[in-house]
């Protein structure tokens, strides 16, 4: 007698075959991605030497990066809050996480103050809120107004000024200072991943996110920090940009603690609304990860808090 031929059973879900399957395509996955970044970065970076001669600001390339980001955004938005119950207008929902997301970056250099980029993204959640409003007018129902308009200001917040803080980020930084606060957040959802899946025992918060333990926590924390204190590492070393040269290398590690801690705040908020939706993944637009918010959803929230560390020196 021999051994039978025929193809190799898929392994089961849970199984260690299982997860160490999905753990090489995700960081297969992942390492295409941070490599198509690193792309986009140095791009970014070198066009953006020459944008203050035309009056522009740096990151042009990343701006449109982070709108087309944007509008697959707004596209899952739209389906998770119809689900919910709300009506909400899919292109309005997409100017306004586009205003969200270019915001910082059209204020003219000359005029760039912090009252400036308050008054512009207070004109420009004013200018969402009565689109929105004349959107539902278009119906001439007043049905669903009150939902339009809070649909319209979360996209615009949620995630258009999230995704905008990266452009104020690179306003006043390098590329390669954006790409690193990217690094960070995502090697904590690896991390995280990986350590949940391999001694997780203690969920973190089993009614929103049952997936989600404390020692999966702690290992992204981990990683995040060894991550964090090597991109400060690399920057120093390798930056023009005297701020970056000043970055403290435990500053960087501690960064990455703070970026962990948070960025699982984020992904646990995109999962409130996806619950609320009674959906699992936000969309199906990345094989293998789900939909864009499933992918962005940590660094949305930390990307406030990138930009604020950095200001603090």
């Amino acid at each position: 007698g021999g051994g039978g031929g025929g193809p190799e059973r898929p392994a089961a879900p849970g199984t260690s075959r299982y997860i160490l399957a999905v753990l090489r395509y995700r960081l297969v996955t992942g390492l295409g991605m941070w490599g198509g970044m690193f792309a986009l970065g140095a791009l970014d970076q070198w066009v953006g030497r020459g944008a203050p001669a035309y009056g522009l600001a740096p990151g042009i390339v990343m701006l449109v990066v982070l709108l087309a980001a944007g509008a697959m955004l707004a596209w899952e938005l739209t389906g998770l809050l119809t689900q919910a119950g709300l009506r909400p207008s899919r292109v309005v929902l997409t100017v306004a996480v586009m205003a969200g997301t270019a915001a910082p970056w059209l204020l003219p250099l000359e005029r760039m103050t912090a009252l400036a980029g308050m008054a512009a993204a207070a004109t420009a959640s004013i200018g969402v809120l009565v689109l929105a409003l004349l959107e539902r007018c278009r119906t001439r129902t007043t049905r669903g107004a009150a939902g339009a308009g809070a649909a319209a200001l979360l996209a615009f917040a949620y995630p258009g000024l999230m995704l905008g803080m990266l452009m104020a980020l690179r306003r006043e930084h390098s590329a390669w200072v954006v790409l690193a606060v990217v690094s960070v957040v995502k090697s904590c959802d690896i991390g995280a991943y990986a350590t949940g899946r391999a001694i997780g025992r203690h969920k973190l918060i089993p009614w929103l996110s049952p997936g989600k333990t404390w020692e999966g926590l702690a290992g992204g924390a981990v990683l995040a920090a060894v991550i964090g204190l090597a991109a400060v590492a690399v920057l120093r070393a390798t930056g023009t940009d005297e701020a970056e040269m000043r970055l403290n290398l435990w500053k960087g590690a501690a960064g990455g603690v703070l970026f962990a801690v948070v960025g699982q705040a984020g992904d646990l908020m995109a999962s409130l609304l996806k619950r609320d939706a009674g959906l699992k993944d936000s969309g199906t637009a990345i094989p293998g990860f789900g939909g864009a918010l499933d992918v962005l959803d940590s660094l949305l929230l930390t990307a406030p808090l990138a930009y604020w560390l950095l200001q603090a020196g």
